[in-house]
């Protein structure tokens, strides 16, 4: 097995985000990490109209809290890399590695600052002046293909 980083989305809330995440993971040959409670059943009908035939139940892992979401990463070694508008390095001048994995933030609140304190980095994608954020959707593509670009996965 080809090692390859992961996407984890903390607590997401919108159905059609999420979906459309699932579908770039699937693109790329991307395990996705759902850290619960989800705001939204995978059964919902936004959901499925946008994930299509994308969702593969082996590429999706779910974590009951993000307490056994941190215990499993920290026995694992593994990085875990906070996408955040608070981050202080931007993405291009980060080094992503193969084994990193890339949090991602509710879309109506972002991580609470426990997490913050818990993630080896704080990330950021720079945006024009006077813009906020970008769709969830669209910063995991940008964060994906740049992590694995760097480790030339693509």
């Amino acid at each position: 097995m080809i090692l390859r980083p992961k996407i984890a989305l903390y607590e997401p809330d919108i159905p059609q985000n999420t979906a459309a995440i699932v579908r770039t993971c699937s693109c790329f040959n991307t395990i996705l990490e759902i850290i619960e409670p989800c705001g939204f059943m995978l059964n919902d009908k936004r959901f499925k109209r946008v994930v299509m035939d994308y969702f593969d139940e082996k590429m999706i892992k779910f974590y009951k809290s993000y307490d056994d979401f941190f215990k499993i990463k920290k026995k694992r070694k593994e990085r875990i890399i906070l996408m955040t508008t608070k981050g202080s390095i931007s993405y291009s001048n980060f080094q992503f590695k193969v084994t990193d994995t890339i949090l991602f933030g509710r879309e109506s609140a972002g991580v609470p600052e426990k997490i913050h304190k818990l993630v080896n980095s704080r990330v950021k994608i720079p945006l024009s002046l006077k813009k906020r954020s970008l769709n969830l959707a669209s910063s995991v593509a940008i964060a994906l293909t740049e992590s694995l670009r760097q480790n030339k996965l693509l």
